[in-house]
């Protein structure tokens, strides 16, 4: 039997051209697929590290369930896990709603700048994913709360406009800063 495949390859330069060794783990068809454990932000931790389990991809649920398990995740303190859920359920969105869990989604990474510390990352995906909203403002489904979700998402934009440029990491908690989805 032959051993596996190593889908790692050469990718980066060094200063001044030459070919850097940096190795970054490859699915079958030789996309990006980083194994390395994250923490519950979703930042990459040394290989060999204990880290947060990831979200499976493309988990089929139906959109009750993607708002429930995100909401969940978000009230964990997990953004970033938040917004793997919400990116299948965008993905395997009828097109009429599409943007809105993409501004969903977006919502959820701006959340993760946020407690990132990322202060310039964070407003901006806080405001496409409010502006993705918007257009689902008269007549949300599923009970999502849009225009709880863009007051959230304007007031959090304020608060990060409140610390200082370089903001350090945590400067907004991701449990504590997390929004309510649905309304009531």
């Amino acid at each position: 039997m032959n051993a596996p495949e190593d889908h790692r390859h050469t990718t980066r330069y060094e200063e001044g051209g030459a070919p850097a060794s940096l190795s970054r783990d490859r699915d079958e068809q030789g996309r990006a697929r980083n194994a390395r454990p994250r923490d519950g932000l979703g930042r990459p931790l040394p290989y060999g590290s204990p880290g947060v389990a990831r979200q499976p991809e493309g988990v089929p649920r139906t959109p009750d369930e993607a708002l429930t398990e995100a909401q969940r995740l978000l009230d964990a303190g997990m953004p970033f896990h938040a917004h793997e859920v919400l990116e299948d359920a965008w993905k395997a969105a009828p097109e009429a709603e599409r943007q809105l869990w993409r501004g969903l989604a977006q919502l959820a990474v701006g959340l993760t700048h946020a407690a990132r510390g990322n202060v310039t990352g964070g407003a901006a995906l806080l405001g496409r994913g409010a502006a993705a909203l918007a257009p689902y403002a008269t007549a949300a489904p599923y009970g999502i709360d849009v225009d709880g979700l863009t007051a959230w998402a304007r007031d959090l934009t304020g608060t990060l406009a409140g610390v200082p440029a370089n903001g350090a990491a945590g400067t907004v908690s991701a449990s504590g800063a997390a929004p309510r989805l649905r309304a009531g």
